[in-house]
């Protein structure tokens, strides 16, 4: 069974067999993947690689089919398309473009790691694209999936090793 997201009437969702959460996506919506940095959220089914969490604001790893990695002040991930470890885990201080996991708002309390673009990388075609905390309102994100901190932590619990997100353009 897989998160499907896709919008019901004005908001997004996401359904997990018989439950649904409000979720987030990117501000370009669901589409194909033009290029980097487009706010697309990838048209397509995208495995769950692994989890990574803040023990300073979880206290107890989630609750998870999946492999599970605390996150460290000085864990990023490479978001340059002309970089050898673009769309792959790196350690700050990185001098290419790069996202930082230790952040000052609660997003990435929580990321699970989807396998969008990751067997092979190919450059340009996406990177960082994750399932992680929506913020308050629910507003867009670069092009991931995002649910309420307690959805998140409900889908994983639920979630099987064989369960992936789909990004969907209609129902």
């Amino acid at each position: 069974m897989d998160l499907i997201v896709t919008r019901q009437g004005e908001i997004w969702q996401a359904r997990f067999g018989e439950r649904t959460w409000r979720a987030a996506v990117g501000r370009s919506g669901i589409a194909e993947k033009r290029a980097e940095g487009d706010g697309v959220s990838p048209l397509g089914c995208w495995p769950i690689r692994r989890v990574l969490w803040r023990a300073d604001k979880l206290g107890a790893a989630p609750v998870s089919a999946f492999p599970t990695s605390v996150i460290a002040p000085d864990d990023g991930w490479c978001d340059a398309p002309a970089h050898p470890d673009y769309n792959r885990p790196v350690k700050l201080p990185f001098a290419a473009s790069h996202e930082e996991l230790w952040r000052k708002d609660d997003l990435y309390d929580i990321v699970v790691v989807l396998g969008q673009n990751d067997d092979p990388v190919v450059a340009g075609a996406g990177s960082a694209i994750f399932l992680h905390v929506a913020s308050q309102g629910y507003g867009c994100t670069a092009g991931c999936a995002a649910l309420s901190r307690g959805d998140l932590l409900e889908f994983l619990a639920l979630a099987r090793p064989q369960t992936r997100l789909c990004f969907c353009d209609a129902e």
